[in-house]
């Protein structure tokens, strides 16, 4: 049915009064040619959104700190609160700052105390069902996006219950077709036992780049380890040790081990290996593994005992290749020219010279067989994260350990695999879906296998304590250690810091008295932002209407809650500065009515020095993210214009 014959039979429903039939008449005329549609239903919070402002407050008895110099150990925050407060909070935190999404949303299956909106479990036969998880979902992404850096990804866990409407969803509503990078297809190995049809196995991880060619750039995207490179490159060096050495070969062992032989018959078996003997039997070893064949093919090893492989070096385009890349190759036995690729080389002539000064180019036993490139194993341990992982972990085992309890947790080892092979090197991550915690666990890991400095920002609510019970809890006992059921003690990675703030309001219309207000409750927004959380202590600091907080090295935020003290605290930084280095660098942010920071006042201060009105940079910030009917009562230049051009 086309959309003039739609039109039509709205008109002819008798059972719909005029209203009724203009809102459906409207409903056709603006809905979208291609894409989704659904029910913009506004949410609880969103209703709270309209008439306060949110902000974070700390909960420094959980802070579980091993260093407070944030260069030396990395800050991790978890927040408890709604995810939509709390993204609309982290826009003035973290916009353009964040390098990976990686959420795990609730899927939708239906199932009882699985997916709640606006307080109601939205089960199977619900009416509106996929209709309520996309407005839930949408809201939270399109915030989301703007938290990501240019070279940032989304990587989004979901079933198939939602796959198809999230994916469009992301490619029309979130991102574009061309920021696509692909789905990842989790084959978990355990196929669902109540299935009523084919049974599922699989669960999708679609991955979407803000800026896709920003992103590609990057210096090892989207590669993954060699899973078995290592378990290869450890039987080879077994093997090479061999050289020289008489024993029966472990292929034999395992043949002639049922047969009880004696010593001296089995001393017929033995034999002294060469190079040629040990590439024997690397051979027949690694074809009986259950390896990719790229990892097959890597089967040589060398007069050095490196593991080698032969690559074509034919030229891979289809036109034929300059004049220079068709001088033929000689064979260093023979002395007669090589065969050359019937399009050319693949490198030009020079190259090919640097290639045989570094013995790079295979050649065969005499010039018939054509040369090839000699790929070194050490130097080629990673390849492009394909679309099929497997895993069937579970991680019930840890959790018993933990003494926690909660259902179906996403396995560790998965979340450090998408983390570490579609971004090379990301330094802050957030998940707000963030459920057991897996993905600070996992970040918390990768950083003590490569001493990285990784940052997690993690978001849930506290529905039936999960945020202190279950992600708190955990995380708190990875960091610190715990013992397992065994009583063995298992050490914690120590290098870290945990943070943990609860959500909060602030006074949304902007009278004198609540943009004060809101400047001192932007405390905690302010050290998360600038990554300072150490509060400096001094006489100079004793009086109520200043703070000033470290990274413990040599950045500060300075937060001035009253401009009436403008020339005191151009006094107290001035001293502090002379007795610390003019070396400090400052972010001071100052109250202000309306925009002005002081700069003026300012400027005769000698150091690096970057100032900011409050709370005007909160409201600059939240009014890029607030549905237009939100933004009426945010302070703008053009608000503040267009209300005094009105009086």
């Amino acid at each position: 049915m086309n959309k003039k014959e739609i039109l039509a039979k709205i008109k002819g429903l008798d059972s719909l009064d005029n209203t009724e039939k203009a809102y459906l008449v409207n409903l056709v005329n603006t809905t979208k040619k291609y894409g989704l549609v659904w029910e913009d239903k506004p949410e609880d919070v969103e209703e709270e959104l309209r008439t306060k402002l949110p902000i974070l407050k700390e909960m420094k008895e959980r802070a579980i700190l091993n260093d407070t110099e944030t260069e030396k150990h990395p800050n991790h925050i978890l927040i408890e609160g709604d995810n939509l407060h709390a993204l609309t909070a982290l826009t003035f935190t973290h916009e353009n700052k964040i390098d990976v999404i990686y959420i795990d949303p609730p899927y939708n299956t239906g199932k009882e105390n699985e997916f709640r909106y606006n307080d109601n479990w939205i089960l199977k036969d619900h009416p509106f069902k996929h209709s309520n998880w996309i407005n839930f979902i949408s809201k939270r992404l399109k915030i989301a996006k703007n938290l990501l850096s240019e070279t940032g990804v989304c990587i989004v866990h979901i079933d198939e219950n939602e796959f198809d409407a999230l994916n469009l969803f992301l490619e029309t509503e979130i991102f574009s077709n061309h920021s696509f990078l692909g789905v990842i297809i989790w084959n978990k190995q355990n196929p669902k036992g109540d299935a009523k049809g084919v049974a599922t196995m699989h669960e999708y991880v679609l991955v979407y780049a803000k800026n896709k060619s920003a992103f590609t750039s990057l210096p090892n995207s989207l590669l993954r380890p060699k899973p078995n490179a290592e378990k290869i490159l450890s039987k080879a060096r077994k093997l090479f040790s061999k050289i020289g050495k008489t024993e029966m070969p472990e292929e034999v062992k395992e043949v002639v081990k049922p047969f009880n032989f004696s010593k001296a018959i089995l001393k017929d078996f033995e034999v002294t290996y060469d190079l040629e003997l040990i590439n024997k039997e690397f051979k027949s070893w690694i074809s009986k593994q259950d390896f990719s064949g790229g990892e097959k093919a890597y089967k040589f090893i060398d007069e050095l005992g490196i593991v080698y492989r032969g690559v074509s070096m034919s030229w891979p385009n289809k036109e034929q290749a300059p004049e220079d890349y068709l001088i033929p190759l000689i064979h260093p036995e023979t002395n007669k020219p090589c065969p050359i690729p019937s399009r050319g080389w693949r490198n030009p002539s020079a190259t090919m010279t640097k290639l045989l000064e570094k013995k790079l180019i295979l050649f065969g036993i005499d010039e018939v067989k054509q040369p090839e490139r000699k790929y070194l194993l050490t130097e080629n341990m990673f390849e492009n994260t394909p679309s099929i992982y497997n895993n069937g972990a579970s991680d019930d085992d840890l959790f018993k350990d933990l003494q926690i309890s909660f259902e179906y947790p996403k396995p560790t080892s998965a979340a450090k695999y998408l983390l570490s092979s579609i971004h090379p090197n990301p330094k802050i991550i957030l998940d707000f879906f963030a459920g057991s915690g897996t993905s600070l666990h996992a970040t918390l890991e990768l950083n003590a296998e490569d001493d990285g400095k990784r940052e997690c920002i993690l978001v849930t609510n506290n529905e039936n304590q999960i945020a202190e019970e279950v992600t708190y809890k955990r995380n708190k006992k990875i960091i610190q250690g715990y013992s397992d059921r065994k009583n063995n003690k298992v050490a914690g990675l120590k290098k870290n810091n945990l943070r943990y703030y609860q959500s909060g309001f602030a006074e949304r219309k902007p009278s004198l008295k609540n943009k004060k207000e809101l400047t001192l409750l932007a405390t905690e927004l302010l050290c998360i932002k600038e990554n300072c959380y150490t509060e400096v202590t001094s006489s100079l600091l004793k009086a109520k209407w200043h703070k000033l907080f470290t990274n413990g090295s040599n950045n500060y935020v300075y937060v001035i809650y009253d401009d009436f003290y403008i020339e005191e605290a151009i006094e107290a930084l001035t001293t502090f500065i002379e007795n610390n280095g003019k070396d400090l660098v400052l972010k001071v942010y100052v109250f202000s009515n309306g925009q002005y920071a002081y700069a003026e006042e300012f400027e005769n201060i000698t150091a690096n020095i970057t100032l900011a009105a409050l709370p005007d940079a909160i409201y600059k910030a939240y009014q890029n993210v607030l549905p237009k009917e939100q933004k009426e009562d945010i302070p703008t230049l053009e608000n503040e214009i267009n209300a005094k051009t009105a009086n």
